[in-house]
């Protein structure tokens, strides 16, 4: 080595010893499982408030620990680090969270599937690319680890008491915006009748609705595939696609956007879900398959798979979904 590169090296280490770089940067994030910054960042706090995340954190060493998004971070470069990370209390205002820098069609295109027009977007009637801050409404602080947790990777959301409780189920999370009477400051629900299931499903999940806490079973079309059984409740994505689908009503459009306790095999089947003029027999052949065939349950419902009593007609009239006079779907 040429001694002429000696004063660089040197100058190099000085820098980097004043960031208080710690050898096991990536476990320490993982074992908190919080990677939004706080004012204790750096030595003491020393790196609060600093935007250049260059001077402390060489590119081609950090997330040695983290091999499944190493990559790509190296290949989006310090642009990624405020999706994750926060803006670090950024002096002269907060950087912008940057999200959909990664998680997008081409790059993590199915983390998560997000194609179709219809999308929990918020604010707008019509499906436009999703948007950052759209993101974290949902996922405020994820800890990224490839691993789904309710009370991790979800925003924590008050619930009818206005407590900020854990969330005992994936539709507890769903439920404490789709209600009649404890909805989110700044997400109400407006212009909409009080049986409307967009808030009607917080009271008939709990007393009528047989995918919620009523037990749906001893029915004339009884069976179910997989390990789907009576008297459990069915997750409210197991049927709703947050990130994008062709159906409206976020109905999934094929079954790995949802259907969770199926099998992964059966998942990966190509078994679309096209609901038009009220027939969902598509979606409810997914996990509905009647043991004794009566009606048309040998009949195939237009994607390859039956099992239900009635397919090409509109099932609302008796399956008015989260409607509390109804006993049905």
């Amino acid at each position: 080595m040429s001694r002429a590169w000696l004063p660089f090296l040197l100058l190099s280490v000085l820098a980097l010893s004043g960031c208080d770089i710690d050898s096991n940067e990536s476990t320490v994030s993982l074992q908190s499982g919080h990677l939004i910054l706080g004012s204790d960042h750096g030595d003491d706090g020393s790196a609060w408030g600093l935007t250049d995340c260059a001077a402390c954190h060489p590119l081609m060493l950090i997330h040695r620990q983290a091999p499944r998004i190493r990559d790509l971070v190296r290949d989006k470069g310090f642009d990624s680090c405020t999706g994750c990370h926060g803006g670090n209390g950024g002096n002269g205002g907060q950087p912008p969270r940057r999200c959909v820098l990664c998680h997008n069609s081409s790059d993590l295109p199915s983390h998560p599937l997000g194609d179709g027009i219809n999308g929990h977007d918020f604010v707008k009637p019509g499906r436009d690319p999703l948007a950052d801050g759209q993101c974290l409404v949902c996922h405020v602080a994820s800890d990224m680890n490839g691993r789904f947790d309710i009370n991790r990777d979800l925003t924590r959301f008050a619930d009818v008491r206005g407590s900020a409780a854990p969330y005992a189920s994936l539709s507890d999370f769903c439920l404490r915006c789709h209600n009649r009477d404890h909805q989110q400051i700044g997400f109400e629900i407006t212009g909409t009748a009080s049986d409307d299931p967009l808030i009607a499903i917080g009271d008939a999940w709990r007393y009528s609705d047989k995918h919620g806490w009523i037990d749906g079973g001893g029915r004339t079309y009884a069976g179910l595939r997989d390990q789907y059984v009576y008297g459990s409740r069915v997750a409210c994505t197991d049927c709703h696609a947050m990130h994008g689908t062709r159906n409206a009503g976020l109905i999934i459009d094929r079954p790995d956007k949802g259907a969770s306790r199926l099998t992964a095999a059966f998942r990966q089947q190509a078994w679309p879900v096209v609901t038009q003029n009220g027939d969902f027999s598509q979606l409810c052949v997914l996990c509905h398959a009647m043991e004794t065939l009566l009606e048309q349950g040998d009949v195939d419902v237009g994607n390859g798979l039956r099992g239900v009593h009635r397919m090409g007609e509109d099932c609302r009239p008796c399956h008015r979904h989260g409607e509390a006079v109804q006993a049905g779907m």
